[in-house]
């Protein structure tokens, strides 16, 4: 599985995450507890199973390294790119929303009278070199977000350039129903998001990150700033109350700590 855990129809594939094999182990060892109560099988062998230490070493070092961008680097971000075409999407992301759930994002997800959006209910990846379109995983990643009025702005904006582009093209115009379109009105994939993403961070000149790390950024904030545990699974799409979302999501800096040190000062020792 972390070597080549995404094979498809009998074609190498590339690996998973420790965290999505650790996952899939506590799954199986589950399961067959089950069976072994129920005599179908003699032992729990996925009870034997571990994640090789130098894979967990490494991936808890990466993690540790893996640092989404500060407040003010949002800040420079978006104050460098207003006026790009992929503004909305960028917003998008720092809302919170996964490469593939931008990208899978229609228009019909998008309610402007209620300034929401329905996140999750369609993803669309590249999976082998082939668009791989599906729902969320759980029910907890379908999520209606209210939208900030920033996004709202933005997206109605880029709504009326498509309207330009679509009268523009003519008949060459694919009225697609996605969001992210390019100027004829056909969705763009995760690989091209990540290529102009790291295209714009280069060209305002902040810290690179993965495109994937703007979700990280968002919830990293949210909990800063006080969110409820059980607030902050529904924004990502977690079904387990908070608890996993920030143990993968949130960041804590020196920012944090001093808020913290600040709050220890005026309520517990002020």
């Amino acid at each position: 599985m972390l070597t080549e855990g995404r094979k498809r129809g009998g074609k190498q594939g590339t690996g998973l995450g420790v965290r999505s094999v650790r996952l899939t182990l506590g799954r199986l060892r589950t399961a067959l507890n089950v069976a072994v109560r129920r005599q179908l099988v003699v032992r729990n062998v996925a009870a034997f199973v571990a994640i090789p230490r130098a894979a967990a070493k490494a991936a808890a070092e990466a993690q540790a390294e893996r640092k989404p961008w500060t407040q003010e680097e949002v800040k420079a971000f978006l104050t460098g790119i207003t006026g790009e075409r992929s503004y909305a999407a960028c917003l998008l992301s720092l809302m919170g929303l996964r490469p593939a759930e931008v990208c899978g994002l229609r228009w019909s997800d998008v309610d402007f009278e209620a300034g929401t959006i329905a996140a999750g209910n369609n993803t669309r990846t590249l999976v082998d070199g082939e668009i791989e379109e599906k729902e969320a995983k759980s029910a907890a990643g379908k999520r209606g977000l209210p939208m900030p009025a920033t996004v709202t702005k933005a997206l109605k904006a880029f709504h009326t350039l498509q309207k330009r582009e679509r009268l523009k093209a003519g008949n060459a115009y694919v009225d697609s129903g996605y969001v992210l379109v390019n100027e004829l009105g056909q969705p763009q994939r995760t690989d091209w998001l990540r290529r102009r993403v790291y295209e714009l961070m280069a060209k305002v000149g902040v810290r690179k990150v993965r495109p994937y790390d703007a979700r990280h950024a968002c919830l990293t904030y949210l909990a800063g700033a006080g969110v409820p545990d059980v607030v902050l699974a529904a924004w990502a799409g977690h079904a387990d109350g908070g608890t996993l979302a920030k143990r993968v999501y949130v960041h804590p800096d020196s920012s944090h700590l001093k808020v913290a040190a600040e709050h220890l000062e005026s309520g517990l020792f002020g």
